[in-house]
């Protein structure tokens, strides 16, 4: 109804309700390099397509003469009390769609006092993001540095800055194939981007070799100038000459992430944080059995958004079973939400919350902080309206019962926003 009744004054929303439409627009605001690091998937995207098609194969069963005149979206999650199961995924790299970058994102999340999860790729440090949300949930990503005593810091930063779970991504130990960035040739980390977290980091800093190691590689022309102005920008912000700019970011490279992780790391996790330990990126039931068994407080079901790995199960599709064999853990759904009802669906097939990741990065691309809150209002009305519209009080009523039995193959949406439809 507010939508409505400023639009009877001629005022319409900022950015788009629909979301093929906002990814539409969105696409067109971002610079190719931008829109392809952001939308792309692994492969042939064939993941990404199936994380879409699973919520088309499920069909609400409504129920009526119901009191649905007030209700409860509120969830706990770790001892605290959110006012809606959506937080938002941590997404790296922001400042290629925005220049406020997480820092809008934290305004937002704020405003609307949804959990944001800062991301350990983040163009913002963690701590300016957290004195900008002020009592708004944060939670921290990690992804698993080389450097024991980086990854300690990154924790205790994270513990002085308020975030109350650390989300350790297991989906992305290594970069997956994606056609439309190696097109390109573009890795934003290579000119400084997204390494907010690093760059603000002591420990890391320290190591920072004195000279960048020669790879033998030249670039010319154009890109040498892009990343030359990159790094300068980037080593003015953070106190470091172009030399240190270039050696911070090959030693990112090199210390980045850790493949050879395995299930006895979750001990020595958790002697460096108090938090509750989240994994992110379990896809099989017995992952889901092997978190609990290691002391594990949570677990989200995710691909990366499809970025991963090429033909893979869709999250959604993965979520039962990994939500049963999670016992009472907490499970959440990350990749391929992009409506409230979507995260109805989320809830009726087992997780606790979802995680919201490319509509808000839309939203941000095309009204920065605005536009976040706008997505951020959008997918709560909306769960709000298919929880009502299905004679359900509160998300804890929704699950395998509000949802076909044998659902049908989902039929082609219609409505894509059009340009009014022109």
């Amino acid at each position: 109804m507010e939508v409505y009744v400023t639009g009877a004054g001629g005022a319409r929303p900022t950015v788009p309700v629909s979301a093929t439409l906002l990814e539409a627009r969105a696409a067109r605001a971002m610079t190719r390099q931008a829109a392809a690091y952001v939308i792309g998937g692994a492969g042939l995207e064939a993941s990404m397509a199936a994380n879409r098609a699973a919520f088309g194969r499920h069909r609400f069963v409504p129920r009526v003469l119901r009191d649905v005149s007030v209700r409860d979206l509120g969830v706990d999650l770790f001892g605290r009390r959110h006012r809606a199961p959506l937080l938002l995924a941590p997404i790296g790299v922001l400042e290629l769609v925005h220049r406020q970058a997480d820092l809008a994102v934290a305004r937002a999340a704020a405003a609307t006092q949804i959990g944001m999860v800062f991301s350990n790729q983040a163009s913002v440090a963690m701590e300016d993001c957290a004195a900008a949300m002020g009592t708004a949930p944060r939670w921290f990503q990690l992804y698993w540095s080389r450097d024991d005593a980086f990854v300690r810091s990154l924790l205790a930063r994270a513990e002085k800055a308020g975030c109350e779970a650390i989300v350790v991504t297991l989906d992305t130990t290594l970069l997956g194939w994606r056609p439309r960035d190696l097109d390109l040739g573009y890795l934003p980390f290579l000119r400084g981007m997204g390494l907010a977290q690093y760059l603000s980091d002591p420990v890391f800093r320290a190591n920072i070799p004195a000279s960048p190691p020669d790879t033998g590689i030249r670039p010319r022309g154009a890109k040498l100038l892009a990343t030359a102005y990159g790094l300068h920008r980037k080593g003015r912000q953070f106190g470091l000459s172009m030399t240190g700019m270039r050696a911070a970011a090959a030693y990112f490279t090199a210390t980045y992430s850790r493949p050879d992780l395995n299930w006895a790391d979750i001990a020595r996790l958790r002697a460096m944080t108090n938090l509750p330990i989240v994994l992110k990126g379990v896809r099989h039931a017995d992952d889901a059995r092997l978190a609990r068994e290691h002391g594990v407080d949570g677990i989200v079901v995710s691909n990366h958004g499809g970025r991963q790995v090429d033909g893979e199960t869709a999250t959604l599709d993965a979520l039962p079973g990994v939500a049963a064999a999670a016992g009472d853990l907490p499970v959440l759904l990350d990749s391929g939400i992009r409506t409230g009802a979507d995260v109805a669906k989320a809830l009726a097939l087992g997780a606790r919350a979802v995680l919201l990741g490319r509509p808000y990065v839309y939203g941000l691309a095309l009204a920065g902080e605005t536009g976040v809150r706008e997505v951020i209002g959008n997918i709560l009305a909306e769960l709000d309206l298919t929880l009502a519209l299905c004679g359900l009080d509160n998300i804890a009523a929704l699950g395998p019962g509000c949802l076909a039995a044998d659902a049908p193959t989902a039929a082609p949406n219609r409505y894509d926003g059009g340009e009014d439809q022109a």
